[in-house]
């Protein structure tokens, strides 16, 4: 299973549905993911504006590849590559 790192926000629904949709997929969010809220943390949501060139959230990685947005994770579903980059 692909590691995956993803910026987000509690209070975030797009956060909430890209980690829904990477929940269907079997992404174990205890071993493969690593979530870090921006919630009150400016450093952090400077550092994912720096490493993305977004400064929305969520922001997804997939084996260090920047994948985007939530939009741009089920836009990689609906095209059938997203099974393909989890599975690397």
């Amino acid at each position: 299973m692909a590691d995956v790192t993803i910026y987000s926000s509690d209070w975030c629904p797009y956060c909430r549905r890209a980690k829904a949709l990477l929940k269907s997929k079997s992404v174990n969010f205890q071993v493969n993911v690593e979530e870090i809220c921006v919630d009150g943390h400016a450093d952090l949501r400077a550092e994912m504006a720096a490493r993305a060139g977004r400064s929305t959230v969520p922001q997804i990685w997939i084996n260090g590849q920047h994948i985007g947005g939530c939009d741009d994770l089920y836009a990689l579903e609906q095209c059938g590559e997203l099974d393909s980059l989890l599975a690397s």
